[in-house]
């Protein structure tokens, strides 16, 4: 297919994205407002290219933090689900599973309580205005140490709000191993949430097999490091566990894949791992998730059957309740023909 029709096409057929970060869907122009309102002048285009401007994971989770400070007030939440929302219609997106990450707020003063209102009425406003369904899964992030998570669990835990429906684990894999969380995620899977964590994108396999074992988590974000251990791979498809694959933030950071036609995606697709793609962080890596399809079709081999199945698997390896998985599958198929 050329590109055009190819975007025009994948547009139409209705997709799940369970790897994105709420804060880093933000567009340029929220970014300067928000700078503006903080530092009362303009943030120039040096500046912002300046921001944008690293190359390898803690360089990126230091612009990420940066762009975090930007806000001042639980109010400026609401650019960034406009943003969402946005991103969601242009892309084809309708149910969505994404991050956010309390922790650099709280230390900034703001209210967790505040925020979830702010959070629920943005995600009710989302719903009726586009029929686009948001969860959220608070990040206990694992940058600041098993303290801070498990003090954001218990934020968690004691401001429940509609569309909240578990934890992930982010930030710096290497500072912060996932076999030092299990007590988080216990506590986490015991009261009955869902528990999902980044493992196997900066460090090797073991991570991931520590995220499984120790953590037990349900979904494994980037997992790319699985191809490392024939075992893994084996155990990742035999178990049907999901991995939320984000090719070009993989490429971006440089750890293990230096260019979109080395990733191990094609592998862990034929060995028979539940893929899903997305985009992690679109503003930080210049994609949205047509683009990377776009990636998968135009550089790495994949047909639009595989493409077709990727996108049954974004809804099979959500936490929609059945049903509902099965009338969006049946969805895809009848926009396919």
């Amino acid at each position: 297919m050329k590109k055009s029709d190819f975007y025009e096409f994948f547009k139409k057929v209705p997709k799940a994205e369970l790897h994105i970060h709420i804060e880093a869907v933000m567009s340029r122009e929220t970014i300067k407002k928000l700078y503006l309102k903080k530092n009362g002048v303009e943030f120039s285009d040096s500046e912002i290219k300046k921001l944008f401007s690293y190359s390898d994971l803690n360089g990126f989770i230091a612009a990420f933090l940066q762009v975090q400070d930007l806000f001042t007030s639980v109010s400026d939440f609401d650019l960034i689900f406009d943003d969402l929302k946005n991103y969601l219609v242009r892309n084809g997106v309708v149910h969505c599973e994404a991050f956010f990450a309390p922790s650099a707020f709280v230390k900034k003063g703001f209210d967790y309580a505040e925020m979830t209102k702010n959070f629920e009425k943005n995600l009710k406003k989302i719903k009726e205005e586009t029929g686009i369904t948001v969860w959220l899964l608070g990040d206990v992030s694992r940058t600041f140490g098993l303290e801070n998570a498990e003090n954001n669990y218990k934020m968690f835990k004691d401001n429940p709000f509609e569309g909240f429906i578990g934890i992930g684990l982010g930030g710096a894999e290497q500072k912060g191993p996932c076999k030092d969380f299990g007590p988080v995620f216990e506590k986490a899977l015991a009261d009955k949430f869902h528990a999902v964590a980044h493992a196997g994108e900066d460090v090797g396999p073991e991570s991931i097999w520590d995220a499984l074992q120790i953590c037990h988590a349900e979904r494994i974000g980037h997992g790319i490091t699985s191809v490392q251990d024939s075992k893994l791979v084996e155990y990742l498809a035999e178990k049907k566990i999901p991995v939320e694959v984000a090719p070009t933030s993989n490429v971006f950071t440089k750890k293990y894949v230096k260019k979109m036609s080395e990733h191990p995606v094609r592998e862990m697709f034929n060995s028979g791992i539940p893929v899903t793609i997305a985009t992690d962080d679109p503003i930080f890596f210049g994609v949205e998730l047509l683009d990377e399809y776009w990636n998968l079709y135009s550089k790495l081999q994949f047909s639009k059957a595989d493409l077709k199945k990727i996108i049954l698997n974004s809804f099979e390896d959500s936490f929609l309740p059945d049903s509902e998985k099965e009338s969006f599958k049946a969805q895809v198929e009848q926009s396919w023909k």
